[in-house]
């Protein structure tokens, strides 16, 4: 009876000291190493450059001449529409054009026959063997010859514009790459009727995948810490272990609301050289704030930060110097606090500017120890071993 007592006191005992020292029992060393303090933000992948190909003309869609994916240069035939009203209409206005020409080659000759006549009444007059009234008739038979010459160049004219448009629209039936790139995607159908009228059908769409442009929404809070020129990377779901990187170059002054959450989009581009980057893939981004190499790092668990004082020039100047209060295990297991100056940190290590050593070890939990250690009765232990 007395021994189970004994050994039940015992056990209450030791779990009441290690409750008590549990927290302080994870011992962090003091190592050199990289960090970053980044901006998080989601985006989705977008083609830089790229355009969207519809149609000019109404009509219907003869045929297509490229699949989604197919590599196309500038100048190569995409797609054409039935070309046979336009190329009816260009025949008709070249009819018209050779027709009113020959008018014109016709009144050309009135006009000569108007002029001898005119000269002949003229001479006449002179030797007073016509009448007034017949030089008269031959003066506007002239000036008529002259005008009907004039409206029928005005008529051709007409025509010939009238002629280009057609051809332009002959040829708008063939259409063509605007572009070099890649077919992402086609809307039409083949055999389907395009109406060009109120506005231009997209038929398919061409895009440069050399380089991308990841566009991500900031929210309100994050956007403030960004710059331009500033470097950023990101992950895909897909390829979470690799990582692509590119420069900030517009963050847009217009935000999006999206369920009471004010969100800028901040976009920036990076080269696909072999596409391995696809239209519409997510891309989870880091903008980075401030970064350190080589840099002496704790756990934040490890500091209990003290007010912030006067920012400071640390590195590149982005990061701002604070002090913080860390619990130094000692060779001999005692603990000892020490403030220590902080300079670029994360969610999960903090870099340390002064007040410790490499390879020295620092207690990761320094807010249980102290809680426990103000606290009446509560032992506070000594020695870590």
């Amino acid at each position: 009876m007395m021994v189970a007592f004994g050994a039940g006191a015992y056990l209450a005992w030791r779990y009441f000291f290690a409750a008590a020292a549990g927290p302080v029992q994870n011992i962090a060393v003091v190592q050199r190493g990289d960090i970053e303090e980044v901006v998080t933000a989601t985006g989705m992948l977008q083609p830089r450059d790229y355009v969207d190909v519809g149609a000019q003309v109404s009509g219907q869609l003869h045929r297509i001449h490229v699949d989604v994916g197919s590599e196309v240069k500038e100048g190569d035939l995409l797609a054409e529409i039935d070309p046979t009203l336009f190329r009816a209409r260009v025949d008709a206005s070249r009819a018209q054009l050779r027709y009113q020409r020959a008018q014109l080659q016709d009144r050309e000759a009135q006009l000569v026959l108007a002029e001898i006549r005119h000269r002949r009444q003229k001479n006449l007059l002179a030797e007073e063997a016509t009448t007034v009234e017949a030089l008269q008739n031959a003066e506007a038979e002239l000036k008529s010859a002259r005008a009907q010459i004039e409206m029928l160049k005005a008529q051709i004219e007409q025509t010939e514009s009238s002629l280009r448009a057609d051809e332009a629209n002959l040829n708008y039936a063939r259409i063509f790459a605007p572009m070099a790139g890649t077919v992402v995607s086609i809307t039409a159908r083949q055999g389907q009727t395009l109406n060009a009228n109120q506005q231009a059908p997209i038929i398919l769409r061409i895009a440069d995948l050399s380089t991308m442009t990841v566009q991500t929404q900031v929210s309100e809070a994050d956007v403030s810490r960004l710059r331009l020129g500033m470097e950023a990377y990101f992950t895909t779901l897909g390829s979470q272990e690799r990582r692509w990187y590119g420069k900030l170059h517009r963050i847009e002054p217009t935000p999006t609301v999206q369920n009471n959450v004010v969100l800028y989009n901040a976009l920036f581009d990076v080269d696909n050289p072999n596409r391995a980057l696809m239209t519409q893939m997510t891309a989870q981004v880091f903008f980075v704030v401030a970064e350190a190499k080589e840099a002496l790092l704790v756990p934040m668990s490890a500091l209990t930060m003290q007010p912030a004082r006067p920012a400071a020039d640390i590195g590149d100047g982005r990061s701002r110097t604070r002090r913080a209060t860390v619990q130094v295990v000692a060779e001999d297991g005692g603990i000892t606090p020490r403030e220590v100056e902080v300079g670029i940190s994360n969610r999960i290590q903090a870099q340390i500017l002064s007040g410790l050593q490499e390879g020295e070890r620092v207690v990761s939990t320094p807010s249980a120890l102290g809680a426990r250690a103000a606290a009446g009765g509560m032992p506070r232990p000594a020695r870590l071993h």
